[in-house]
């Protein structure tokens, strides 16, 4: 039994709190948060105890801590975890520089615990089946991949101001998620972007339409659009075009009732938040961690990916920036 501390009673903090609930190979034991009230009725519904996240990361009663918590906090948490040997397990992203994750897992790699960067998008099971399809060479080799990534509607603009932007709150999880296809690492990437959707996020310093093309070493070239707006519901669609085919990931629909008469064929419309869409996949990238660190394996992704992805989400800045490719540096060690 892998007794767990969820740090942060936020709604991350209830969805993994949730999927908890029904294994009997771990258990909720403890709970943090910023306000008491969110903490207690999060704890009481598990019969965890409320306590203080220095308490939990010192208490000998808690063998591994989710990080729901603020990015900002997640430097400090990780070091402290990690040093009392604590299982992680970290929402991402890991820090919004690339020095500060670096040092976070130099801590980790000489605490030697388990770490996990929860990109929950390799979990969705469509997503998955399809990168499974890939690795079995169903489409022979993969030559282009565009990755399509909708949100419904912009966050507040003070969260705009928080974020680190667009690539690295929004986009981050498609440049994870084309590591994830590609099967390599991409050295090189060209984005752009404009404001199209509120003038206060550009006045924020940021952009709310982007797109960004990244090309590997062997050649393969992803292209990936994202946009803080889509009238029809959240956007989330896949494609894979390789040398003996094509691979497609759609969206979920609220339902798979089609009307067809006159006027056409109907169906209901795409699911309007990634809550709901990516339910199964924070399912599975729990059960997965619980089982990694039972087993004694090491949870997929991994702090490197988590560094790796914030790298490409930088370099996609840049290039936006100084509006040219950028190659991207995968540096590893603390300067």
């Amino acid at each position: 039994m892998l007794r767990i501390g969820i740090l942060g009673a936020g709604r991350i903090g209830q969805v993994h709190g949730r999927t908890l609930k029904h294994l009997a190979t771990a258990q909720a034991v403890a709970v943090s948060d910023y306000f008491d009230e969110a903490a207690q009725k999060l704890a009481d519904e598990h019969g965890a105890k409320v306590m203080t996240t220095d308490e939990i990361i010192a208490s000998s009663d808690v063998d591994a801590v989710i990080i729901g918590t603020p990015t900002d906090t997640h430097f400090d948490i990780i070091q402290a975890a990690a040093k009392a040997g604590k299982a992680i397990f970290c929402e991402k992203p890991v820090d919004l520089s690339t020095d500060r994750i670096r040092e976070c897992l130099a801590v980790v790699e000489q605490a030697n615990v388990p770490f996990m960067t929860a990109f929950n998008r390799r979990f969705d099971p469509n997503f998955a089946l399809l990168e499974n399809q890939l690795r079995n060479d169903v489409i022979g080799d993969v030559e282009m991949i565009t990755i399509m990534s909708r949100d419904p509607s912009p966050p507040p603009v003070s969260y705009i101001k928080s974020s680190g932007g667009i690539f690295r709150d929004m986009m981050i999880h498609d440049l994870d998620m084309a590591r994830f296809l590609l099967g390599e690492d991409p050295t090189e990437i060209y984005a752009t972007g404009s404001c199209l959707v509120d003038p206060d996020i550009g006045k924020a310093g940021d952009i709310d339409t982007a797109s960004a093309t990244l090309k590997t070493a062997s050649g393969k070239i992803c292209s990936i659009t994202v946009s803080r707006r889509a009238s029809y519901g959240y956007d989330q669609r896949i494609e894979v075009h390789g040398s003996k085919g094509m691979l497609r990931g759609h969206n979920v629909h609220e339902n798979t009732v089609e009307l067809a008469n006159a006027d056409g064929f109907h169906t209901s419309v795409v699911q309007n938040f990634f809550l709901e869409r990516y339910a199964d996949a924070y399912r599975n990238e729990m059960i997965h961690f619980v089982d990694a660190v039972n087993s004694g394996k090491s949870p997929q992704p991994s702090g490197e990916d988590g560094l790796k992805a914030q790298q490409l989400a930088d370099a996609a800045a840049l290039s936006l920036e100084e509006q040219r490719p950028v190659l991207v540096q995968y540096k590893r060690k603390i300067n």
